[in-house]
C-alpha cells in the first residue's frame, strides 16, 4: 500500500455574486490526490462544488528535510523543527494586483520562519514605498501569528496524523503539477 503523503493544494473558483476567480491553498493527506476531495468540498463548502485546483504538490522535501505522514500515536518522538506555510504579499508600481509568493519552510520556532520569509527575493523586490512587501493570512503570518502545517489540516487530519521531519541532506525538488484541474477528474 503506497505511503501516506502530505498535499499542497492552490484551489480557485468564483463563489456567486464575485466578480473574479477567488484562491486559497488547502493541505490534506491522502494516498492520492483523489484521497483528499472530500476533505476539498469540505473545506470551502461556498463554491458548492464548483472548485478546480490550479496547482499542487506532494509536500516530500523541505529546506533540507524529508517530510513524511505517520499515523498518530503516543510512541512517535517528535523533532523541534516544524514545517510552516507562508503566505508572502506584495505589489509593483503600476500594477493593479497584489501578488503572492507561497513558501514552506522548517524552523524550530515562528520568529526563525518569519526571518526566512524576510530573506526572500520575492520579499525583498516586491513592494515599494506606500505598498511594501508583508506576511499575510492565516495559514502563515498574520501580524504576530505562524501556523504550523498540522494546524492547517481538516481536524479529522490532525487528529490522526502527524507530519514528520527528518534531515535528508540529498535534498531534492518536489515536483510542481501547475495548471486547471477539475475537481471531478482527481
Amino acid at each position: 500500500m503506497p505511503d501516506l503523503k502530505l498535499y499542497m493544494i492552490l484551489l480557485g473558483c468564483k463563489p456567486g455574486g464575485r466578480n473574479t476567480e477567488q484562491h486559497d491553498v488547502f493541505f490534506g493527506i491522502g494516498r492520492t490526490l483523489g484521497d483528499v476531495k472530500k476533505h476539498i468540498l469540505d473545506f470551502w463548502k461556498e463554491a458548492n462544488g464548483k472548485i478546480h485546483i490550479d496547482a499542487w504538490r506532494e509536500v516530500q522535501h523541505v529546506d533540507g528535510y524529508k517530510v513524511s505522514v505517520e499515523e498518530r500515536d503516543n510512541s512517535i518522538t517528535t523533532t523541534n523543527e516544524k514545517l510552516f506555510f507562508i503566505n508572502l504579499g506584495g505589489y509593483k508600481p503600476n500594477e493593479f494586483e497584489e501578488f503572492h509568493y507561497k513558501m514552506l519552510t522548517v524552523s524550530v520556532d515562528k520568529r526563525i520562519a518569519i526571518q526566512k520569509a524576510k530573506q526572500t527575493a520575492f520579499y525583498r523586490h516586491i513592494g515599494f514605498e506606500g505598498a511594501v512587501s508583508h506576511i499575510d493570512d492565516k495559514y502563515g503570518i498574520d501580524v504576530d501569528d505562524v501556523y504550523e502545517i498540522e494546524d492547517a489540516l481538516p481536524e479529522l487530519l490532525k487528529k490522526q496524523y502527524c507530519i514528520q521531519l527528518k534531515l535528508a541532506p540529498d535534498q531534492q525538488q518536489d515536483e510542481m503539477h501547475l495548471g486547471y484541474l477539475k475537481i471531478d477528474k482527481i
